[in-house]
């Protein structure tokens, strides 16, 4: 028998909806990215308000889900010093003759066109711990990044 002669509704066909994964790991953040997420989350609730179509509550409601979760999980790093490159820090270094600045974030605040990498980027882990003057082998390259200044961003408190 056809399956158009069984069928209940059209729903039972649809692509299903998944929640959206978490990473693995700690949601280490820093203040800024705790502020990030409380705001989105103000932002959704506003939205799922004013929002009277289904779909688009339902698809509301599980961003929401994310990101109480994310708030829920979120452990708030302290701001970092001008020792050690960590999460929070604004770190100038040379990589490949360049001279590049960025600062190291949590994962939901990463924003690579504003040099934000989340702390567990490959560049982020090869650069946590360092020192200014420090150096570091990368991509299979020996001393290929040295560390020119470390201290907390702008925004990491």
């Amino acid at each position: 028998m056809s399956v158009a002669f069984r069928r209940e509704n059209d729903d039972e066909h649809l692509e299903p909806k998944f929640e959206i994964p978490i990473a693995p790991g700690p949601n280490l953040v820093t203040a800024r990215g705790l502020r990030l997420i409380q705001a989105r989350l103000a932002e959704l609730d506003e939205q799922i308000a004013a929002t009277a179509e289904e779909e688009a509550v339902k698809t509301l409601k599980r961003d929401h889900r994310y990101w109480g979760t994310r708030l829920a999980t979120a452990e708030v790093v302290p701001v970092p010093d001008d020792e050690e490159v960590a999460i929070g820090s604004r770190v100038t270094f040379m990589l490949d003759g360049k001279r590049r600045t960025i600062d190291i974030t949590g994962g939901d605040e990463a924003d690579a066109a504003h040099d934000r990498i989340a702390f567990s980027a490959p560049l982020a882990r090869t650069l946590i711990g360092l020192a200014p003057g420090e150096t570091a082998d990368f991509a299979g390259r020996t001393d290929a990044i040295e560390v020119l200044e470390s201290g907390p961003a702008p925004d990491a408190d």
